[in-house]
């Protein structure tokens, strides 16, 4: 019986066009998630619960779960302030009472105005339905997401491995992103309170023209300058430097000396809230609609129809006044995964 729902599930789960990479493996997804009412150790219980595995702790704020059934989770206080002094006390030998009080009172803090963040490992696609039941498990345990409090400017993050890092593939997914997000953020409906933040910035006009131009054909080099020139930082909804510092990190470090951003051969997309405590919700929600822009960078005659309709859409002076981009896309959008 067991064995018949997980296929059930499984079978609920849509894969993206292209599932493999150019190594012949299935394309993974990473899943970050933020959210308040738990404490640290009541998360890993949940995931031990679920996936097995043993602890180990990084600090008081930062744990990782490793040997679980799907690889490493790891839980952590996402404010690299108190995780920073917590791992310097941990590894003194000579920590003052006044330090661990110090310590205590931030945390204490902390914990009332930033969330926990569960990072999961790299999923392969075709076995994304485990993560649903962590989903559930944590909202049953109490986890409130993004619309839990006006402050809880909270989101999920995917990071969908690239099919290949060729400058004509990722152009192409810049390309079907930068069309679909008007459309993505009405779908995600994005909290006010995260839009009062910078971490999910659209892109500048100037830039997206530049991307959707018929003759853009840059080489990797290129197109990693052309990006880091317009867009210098993480706060972006779809996140590049990742990606770019796995292909070429000393050029992207000339322009960006942020020690956060770490190199993976993903897309790192940060539209999404963080519904964690929304029985209508789950990951399989955002997943799919990322599989829209995934999906459209893969298929040429449907990504070179919109990417015409968006060239002429933002040369008209009144387009916003009269048009809204959002409704406009449906007809190069794929209905089953609507």
């Amino acid at each position: 019986m067991t064995k018949s729902l997980d296929a059930y599930r499984k079978s609920l789960w849509p894969l993206p066009q292209q599932t493999k990479t150019t190594a012949g493996k299935m394309r993974r997804l990473g899943v970050e998630i933020e959210f308040t009412g738990m404490g640290i150790d009541a998360i890993v219980d949940v995931i031990f619960s679920l996936y097995g595995g043993k602890a180990e702790a990084i600090s008081d704020y930062e744990i990782n779960v490793v040997d679980s059934s799907l690889g490493t989770f790891g839980v952590e206080l996402d404010f690299s302030y108190i995780k920073r002094i917590s791992r310097e006390r941990r590894e003194a030998t000579d920590n003052s009472d006044l330090e661990e009080l110090a310590e205590a009172i931030v945390g204490a803090i902390a914990k009332q105005l930033v969330p926990f963040e569960v990072v999961a490992p790299p999923i392969a696609m075709d076995e994304l339905w485990q993560l649903d039941t962590l989903f559930q498990k944590l909202r049953d345990a109490g986890a409130q997401g993004t619309h839990g409090s006006a402050k809880n400017a909270f989101g999920l993050q995917l990071n969908p491995e690239m099919p290949d890092c060729s400058a004509d593939t990722i152009r192409d997914y810049l390309r079907a992103f930068l069309c679909l997000y008007d459309w993505l953020k009405m779908r995600c409906d994005v909290d006010f309170s995260r839009r009062l933040t910078s971490y999910v910035d659209p892109f500048g006009k100037d830039y997206v023209k530049l991307l959707l131009r018929e003759d853009y054909q840059p080489d990797i080099g290129q197109l990693i300058d052309d990006y880091l020139e317009y867009n210098p930082t993480r706060n972006r909804a779809l996140d590049m430097l990742p990606l770019f510092s796995h292909i070429d990190d000393k050029r992207l470090r000339r322009k960006v000396q942020d020690d956060r951003v770490k190199p993976r051969p993903t897309l790192h997309y940060r539209l999404p809230n963080s519904l964690i405590d929304d029985l209508q919700w789950g990951l399989i929600h955002p997943y799919r609609d990322w599989l829209q822009v995934d999906n459209l960078a893969m298929d040429k005659r449907r990504l070179d129809a919109v990417c015409h309709a968006y060239r002429q859409y933002l040369d008209k002076p009144t387009a916003n006044l009269f048009t809204n981009w959002a409704n406009s896309v449906s007809g190069w959008l794929i209905p089953e995964l609507l």
